[in-house]
């Protein structure tokens, strides 16, 4: 596989999503996030999306010169409307009235309205954190989760994502996990490879457990820890669906296809300013409960301590591609 740098993949995604109608602001935004989903090792958010972002954008799926509307109708509750666009400048937009909402009122609450899919929640809490801000994040998706006791699929993946300030500009620790027992997208790459998955990820569509990755998609994935994902799952379908008068997961159209009508999803952030509440003493606490974390050999705060990567293999059929979308030819 070749190892390509961190630079090349952003700037391909770059002219990728340019070259297929993207406004350059905005594929900037996107490019950037794809850049972080690699460095992290999270390829299904990563490149593996592009060509399905070109494919939308060349058929109008996708508006990829809208300009978002900010709103701030209340004082501590922030709008953005990105108008079936990118939810990565979206968020963009609006990021700042978000951050001076949470400084004022202590607390903020900041929806991303009528957008593509975002992928990675937790590329969004991040930036909140490096700017002193405690974030919680979520949005939804197609529904592909059966409830238990169910057999019909009735919510997405619906991931939730958290991340919490260093107080110094960084991030102490953070995740970003579906309430599903997996994501969709594990199963699709195993489906493409023809691997088995493990049981306990989904159910067949007669509701039987199965480790044949094609049997699942046809069937339903389960929630993760049973009643305690599901009751999580639906927690994040009211904040990311129902306060962002969005889609519910039931009625979000397949978010790959080329064509159709926009995915139209949203993603709810509770912004959180630590100072408002408990001041320096958070971050005493913070790093009591890292000490007592990191006194066990082998434990860590989640998402800690990454390494600062600067290029990554690919599997050559994805670079191939990214710059066959790019206009780049194959070399």
């Amino acid at each position: 596989m070749p190892v390509i740098s961190l630079d090349d993949i952003e700037s391909a995604t770059l002219s990728a999503l340019t070259r297929h109608g993207a406004r350059p602001t905005v594929a900037e935004d996107v490019a950037r996030a794809v850049r972080t989903a690699e460095a992290n090792g999270n390829k299904i958010c990563g490149l593996y999306y592009l060509e399905s972002y070109c494919r939308q954008l060349d058929t109008g799926r996708l508006n990829g010169t809208v300009e978002p509307v900010v709103s701030v109708d209340r004082p501590g509750a922030v709008r953005v409307d990105a108008g079936f666009g990118f939810a990565q400048s979206a968020f963009a937009a609006g990021f700042d009235a978000a951050l001076e909402a949470a400084r004022t009122t202590g607390i903020c609450g900041y929806s991303i309205e009528h957008a593509h899919t975002c992928t990675a929640v937790g590329y969004f809490t991040e930036q909140f954190a490096r700017a002193g801000m405690l974030a919680i994040g979520s949005t939804n998706a197609t529904a592909r989760v059966a409830p238990p006791g169910g057999s019909e699929r009735l919510l997405g993946t619906n991931p939730i994502a958290m991340a919490v300030p260093d107080g110094d500009g960084g991030v102490a620790f953070q995740f970003d996990f579906s309430t599903s027992a997996v994501a969709l997208g594990k199963i699709t790459m195993a489906a493409a490879a023809d691997e088995a998955i493990p049981l306990g990820w989904a159910v067949d569509a007669d509701g039987n457990p199965t480790t044949d990755p094609h049997a699942a998609l046809e069937g339903s994935l389960v929630s993760a820890g049973d009643y305690k994902g599901y009751g999580f799952g639906l927690m994040v379908e009211l904040m990311a669906g129902a306060l962002t008068g969005g889609r519910l997961s039931v009625d979000v159209p397949p978010l790959k296809a080329p064509e159709g009508p926009p995915h139209d999803l949203g993603q709810f952030y509770i912004v959180i300013d630590p100072q408002a509440y408990a001041g320096d003493g958070f971050y005493e606490r913070l790093n009591a409960l890292g000490e007592a974390v990191e006194s066990q050999p082998g434990a860590r705060l989640p998402g800690a301590g990454r390494p600062d990567v600067h290029e990554v293999e690919l599997e050559d059929d994805i670079w191939a591609l990214t710059r066959t979308l790019a206009g780049l030819g194959q070399g």
